[in-house]
Parts: structure tokens; C-alpha cells; sequence
């Protein structure tokens, strides 16, 4: 995370060869942006994935609590 933080790099996590997640440092904030600002950058965003919610329930579906303390 502090390289993140710090050096503004990017991770990708992985799961048994699959990728999972992705760690990657915040924008700078816009001192002088209002709410109608982040309005209209909400509603120019990308379009929703109609499959995402069928992959969170599959990767929900395939995750087991670890065993032991210190599993993964």
C-alpha cells in the first residue's frame, strides 16, 4: 500500500491465476469541485457492465473461508 501511496504505483491481485482486484493510487483531488461537478462526471462515467453482477456472485460463490489463521 505505501507504494501505492507513496510512488503512485498500481498492483494487480491475483487468486489461483486469476485476477481479482487491482490496487492503484487515488486522483488528485479538484480543490474547487463542486457537487453539480462530480454529478455530471458520475454521468458521463462508463456505461454499467450487464454481467458484473453475474460475476460477483460467482466469484461469491467460489470463495471459502480460510481453514487456518494464517491460510490465504
Amino acid at each position: 500500500m505505501e507504494h501505492t501511496r507513496y510512488q503512485r504505483d498500481a498492483f494487480v491481485i491475483e487468486r489461483n491465476g486469476t485476477r481479482s482486484a487491482r490496487v492503484a493510487p487515488m486522483p488528485a483531488p479538484v480543490a474547487d469541485a463542486t457537487a453539480g461537478d462530480a454529478l455530471a462526471a458520475w454521468l458521463e462515467g462508463a456505461d454499467a457492465d450487464p454481467g458484473f453482477t453475474d460475476d460477483v456472485a460467482a466469484i461469491n460463490a467460489a470463495d471459502r473461508p480460510p481453514t487456518g489463521r494464517w491460510d490465504s
